[in-house]
């Protein structure tokens, strides 16, 4: 199904614009992920404190200024936005290997870079998101989002090798300099896309100039008002925060229970990867055979399904891997089958004035969730161990599964707006 998003690309000069500059931006964060962690543990010799207090403040963003960045989003044009958070995120980064080269390198420093730049990347995801179906014609937004969703599984497969090799060669604080020019690379992208004059408001919309609360209050209404967004925003909250329960412990699963070798779990780590490029490639056809509502239930059911896999790993070598593949392999195979339907639903469901804020309000539920679906996941694998809390996780996600499957969604088959011709 390679032809069917390489189509939308040559077929829209813009959002080929946007598309690239995420690939390459991409890449370069997916160094970051494995090179700030380094920089901190081998440069800076921080303490498991540190290294806590620094993974939660590149989320921290989302919980403190998620609703507000949906509103500043749809008050301004996003190609400005998307430039300025890209020159930011340069900047940022880029002062990390110069402090680095004078010695002047602290913990402090990273932990400052690590909240600014996810600020900037609330901002310039949120502005990403709601360009495209400005971008791209209603009936290729699943395209578009499959495209999209390509880069980020290719990235977040292929960039850690990437990252570890740079790190061997040039030092971990060089190697994020390889990301600050990533971004360089995304701002002038970002820099040529011609962007349509700034959507319509209703007119029982508030002004642009209204109060915070207000255009906070429109935004939550457009999320919980509508029953499909409803229900999208409910099950993948629950399923978020679930799904993050089990995200720190599996590798530790690995090693301390499973007494997997390193080899091994990289194999494991890889195979979530390959799942998802496959589950991204496959995703637009998917959502046609079987509707885009029952493609996201379908995609919840098989990432519900890895925990328990997971948990039931165990016996001989063969078995055990081969069982833990499978495991594996349904969550990478799950996220893109529900995630770009998610997303392309979210586009066309709602008015683009409000886009801005819907997205906003979407990454603070699923993505600020995380934060505490990861801490309950660290006290009940302390408390319980680490196979309950695998199959605790996979329960809380079939809660998100079976909020779906019982609303609206079951019987959605087509995207609103781009039902084919009768």
């Amino acid at each position: 199904m390679l032809w069917r998003w390489t189509a939308v690309l040559r077929s829209n000069r813009e959002f080929a614009k946007l598309w690239t500059g995420q690939a390459i931006s991409s890449f370069g964060s997916a160094v970051t992920t494995v090179a700030m962690p380094l920089t901190a543990v081998v440069v800076l010799h921080a303490s498991p404190l540190q290294m806590g207090v620094l993974s939660a403040l590149t989320v921290v963003p989302h919980l403190l200024f998620g609703l507000p960045a949906g509103v500043w989003v749809d008050r301004f044009r996003r190609r400005p936005i998307l430039i300025v958070a890209d020159l930011g995120r340069a900047l940022l980064l880029g002062a990390i290997p110069v402090l680095g080269a004078f010695g002047l390198l602290r913990i402090e420093h990273l932990c400052a870079v690590a909240f600014l730049a996810g600020a900037l990347t609330l901002f310039s995801d949120t502005a990403s998101t709601t360009l495209v179906p400005a971008l791209v014609d209603r009936k290729r937004l699943m395209e578009a989002n499959s495209a999209s969703m390509l880069n980020q599984t290719v990235a977040a497969t292929a960039g850690p090798s990437v990252a570890g090799g740079l790190v061997q060669l040039v030092t971990a604080p060089i190697a994020i300099a390889l990301d600050a020019i990533s971004y360089l690379v995304s701002a002038v992208c970002s820099f040529l896309i011609r962007e349509p004059s700034h959507p319509v408001r209703s007119d029982d919309s508030p002004p642009r100039s209204a109060p915070m609360r207000a255009q906070l209050t429109e935004g939550l209404r457009a999320v919980f008002g509508n029953p499909l967004m409803s229900a999208l925003a409910v099950s993948a909250t629950l399923g978020a925060v679930a799904g993050a329960m089990q995200g720190p412990l599996v590798v530790l699963y690995m090693v301390r229970e499973l007494h997997l070798s390193p080899f091994l779990v990289g194999i494991a780590v890889t195979v979530v990867g390959v799942a998802s490029i496959a589950g991204a490639l496959v995703a637009p056809a998917f959502c046609d055979r079987l509707g885009p509502g029952r493609s996201y239930i379908v995609g919840q059911l098989l990432v519900s399904l890895a925990g328990f896999v997971l948990a039931a790993a165990g016996g001989p070598m063969v078995l055990l891997a081969s069982v833990l593949f499978l495991g594996q392999a349904l969550t990478g195979l799950g996220l893109p089958l529900f995630a770009v339907p998610q997303r392309t639903l979210r586009q066309a469901l709602v008015p683009d004035h409000l886009l801005g804020r819907v997205t906003a309000t979407w990454r603070t539920l699923v993505i600020g969730g995380q934060t505490f679906g990861a801490l309950l996941g660290g006290l009940l694998g302390t408390e319980l161990g680490l196979r309950p809390t695998l199959v605790l996780s996979g329960a809380g996600m079939l809660l998100g599964f079976l909020w779906a499957a019982r609303s609206p969604l079951r019987s959605l088959m087509h995207v609103p707006g781009a039902e084919p011709a009768t």
